[in-house]
């Protein structure tokens, strides 16, 4: 093995071990924050006695699930029972590798440990565990992996609010899986590329992509809310109607492994959004940023930071203010909403790149503003269209349009009537 190949390899089990404790340590500090985000919407103190302000509060709640007693249905099935939230909450952890939380940094190292050999490492070290070129290709792949672990949770327990929940997390996730696929197709249309370097490296050069591609901004932030199963989405956990869905019984740590889980795509989402279309970790109106020096990468990781905490902190808000969607309304709202306009967007984009093309519009700068124009545009008109009720109406709404359609049939029935021989 060259020195090269272990400077890289200690490097990389570095970042390994820093990232997923932070990550593991995050995810637990989450949870407290949601209690306290709803204390505060609530005009309540929240968790304040174990420790100072509550802030050992996760380490009450862990310290609790690992003493409780373990428990299983005995009508379950044993292996698969004990392997879904395995399967939930492994593919959740992996995401959290590909995606850069700093700019570069300048290392360079040479050293030589006894029985270990040399180390040696030059060069720019980019801050992301594993920089592979598949880039948003890989989450989107290792996150539909998380539905078999919900899916098999409800099957397993052999319950059937625990079965209907995972049948309802399956259709939920799969649904609003293809829109968030559809969404980001616009992404590789104007960068060229699927790697997350190359989607910030093209921000960086013109405009963050919350504005040229408004829509897909849009249709990704609520599919990404879908996919994680959160409020107004959270419709596998109904606990008007399904007790606690698939995860009803489960019990001590398996049951908080899910919960792990779920912060755990909650802050991958919310990084995704940071990186894809807000800039990442990139420092507006400066270049500075990639000098490769210390203070420039930790600065770079605060702005990145604070990108992430502002949408963790959004979802959080949106929890505890919006009521949930009905079933129907949430497989209206993915199926004949999201899906065609990401499709729709997607052909608008084309046809603008090339247009833009044959008009010699080629400079980065001008193609950014002018899709700016048109993406705003559309963001309105959508916006409109669907705050008007069209697709997703609540039960008032509904009530109305079955009287008005009786009334029309009444109408027709009518001797005389318009439309009557």
């Amino acid at each position: 093995m060259t020195p090269e190949l272990k400077g890289f390899l200690l490097v990389s089990i570095v970042k390994l071990l820093v990232v997923f404790t932070v990550v593991m340590v995050g995810v637990a500090l989450l949870t407290l924050l949601e209690r306290k985000v709803s204390a505060w919407m609530q005009n309540r103190r929240g968790p304040n006695r174990a420790g100072w302000a509550g802030l050992l509060q996760p380490a009450a709640d862990g310290l609790k699930n690992i003493l409780k007693e373990e428990t299983r249905p005995g009508a379950s099935s044993r292996v698969l029972f004990l392997a879904a939230p395995a399967m939930a909450f492994i593919p959740a952890l992996m995401l959290s590798a590909v995606i850069p939380f700093a700019a570069p940094l300048r290392l360079d190292f040479d050293f030589t440990l006894p029985l270990l050999g040399r180390f040696v490492h030059q060069g720019m070290m980019p801050m992301v565990v594993a920089d592979i070129p598949a880039g948003f290709l890989f989450v989107l792949a290792i996150s539909s992996m998380g539905i078999y672990g919900i899916a098999l949770a409800g099957w397993s327990s052999n319950s059937k609010y625990s079965l209907m929940g995972g049948l309802r997390a399956s259709a939920q996730m799969v649904s609003y899986e293809v829109a968030m696929g559809m969404s980001l197709i616009p992404v590789l249309l104007l960068t060229g590329d699927v790697s997350f370097s190359a989607v910030i490296r093209e921000q960086q050069q013109t405009l963050w992509f919350v504005l040229p591609l408004f829509v897909s901004f849009f249709v990704f932030a609520v599919a990404g809310l879908a996919e994680i199963n959160r409020l107004p989405f959270d419709l596998p956990e109904a606990e008007s109607e399904l007790t606690a869905g698939y995860h009803t019984e489960y019990s001590a740590m398996k049951f908080s492994m899910f919960f792990i889980a779920e912060y755990a795509n909650m802050v991958t989402i919310s990084a995704m959004m940071a990186t894809l279309f807000l800039g990442g970790w990139d420092i507006p109106f400066t270049t500075w940023d990639e000098s490769g020096t210390v203070l420039a990468v930790l600065v770079s990781h605060l702005f990145f930071f604070a990108k992430v905490f502002s949408w963790i902190f959004l979802i959080m808000w949106l929890r505890w203010t919006l009521p949930r969607f009905r079933y129907d309304q949430l497989m209206a709202l993915g199926w004949k909403f999201m899906l065609p306009v990401a499709l729709a967007y997607i052909m608008v984009i084309a046809l603008a790149l090339w247009g833009m093309g044959q008009l010699g519009w080629t400079a980065p700068g001008t193609r950014a503003w002018a899709l700016t124009a048109v993406s705003l545009i559309l963001g309105v008109i959508i916006l409109v269209g669907l705050d008007r009720g069209a697709i997703v109406g609540g039960s008032d709404l509904r009530r109305r349009r079955l009287a008005a359609a009786a009334a029309r049939t009444q109408l027709a029935g009518r001797p005389g009537a318009p439309g009557m021989d």
